[in-house]
């Protein structure tokens, strides 16, 4: 299996989510202005998107998205999905909110070249993060089992720590106590971010 990842990006997610599970895969960076993989391929012939994570199994089916991904790998390994008759469906629910409700507003924080619209991004990354932090149960967000949902709300956090946002204790303890994994060090180590 090959991840074709961009190290720190959101693609951060889907390999801890890989290495949780310990399912191994040969990562390859891209970096995502030119679309080149560092070997010099045309990124966009695996992933037409243009960007990651993509993920290609060893039968040659290539996924990407990251709630497709975590989903996927959770299949494989049902501990990384919560407990209970709705876990499946809840970490899906929990991976869609962070992907659209997180991530989107995150893209044009970093990205947008406007004050305002990087204003109104760090608002509601802001108000979203402080709702995620009541929604921890536990040591993770649905009690003490980290799930897929972790790895991608872990790099949400990440970020917004790392890009100076003030955050709740609640998220600085949850980023600690996913950053202490052996496997989230070793998954950090390996994309060259430790």
């Amino acid at each position: 299996m090959k991840l074709y990842i961009t190290p720190g990006a959101c693609s951060l997610a889907d390999h801890i989510a890989l290495t949780e599970a310990g399912i191994p895969v040969d990562l390859i960076k891209v970096d995502l202005p030119t679309h080149r993989t560092e070997h010099g391929e045309d990124f966009t012939t695996v992933n037409p998107k243009g960007y990651v994570p993509a993920l290609v199994l060893d039968d040659g089916e290539v996924l990407t998205e990251n709630v497709a991904i975590i989903d996927w790998v959770a299949g494989q390994a049902p501990k990384l999905t919560p407990p209970g008759a709705l876990g499946r469906t809840r970490n899906i629910e929990m991976l869609a909110f962070l992907t659209t409700e997180v991530h989107r507003p995150f893209m044009r924080f970093m990205f947008s070249p406007a004050d305002a619209e990087k204003e109104a991004a760090r608002a509601a990354i802001d108000a979203r993060l402080t709702h995620l932090a009541g929604r921890i149960e536990g040591d993770y967000l649905f009690g003490d089992t980290f799930s897929g949902a972790d790895a991608l709300f872990y790099v949400m956090v990440r970020w917004a720590r790392d890009g100076g946002f003030e955050l709740d204790d609640r998220l600085l303890a949850f980023a600690d106590r996913v950053e202490a994994r052996p496997t989230v060090r070793a998954t950090l180590t390996a994309e060259g971010i430790a």
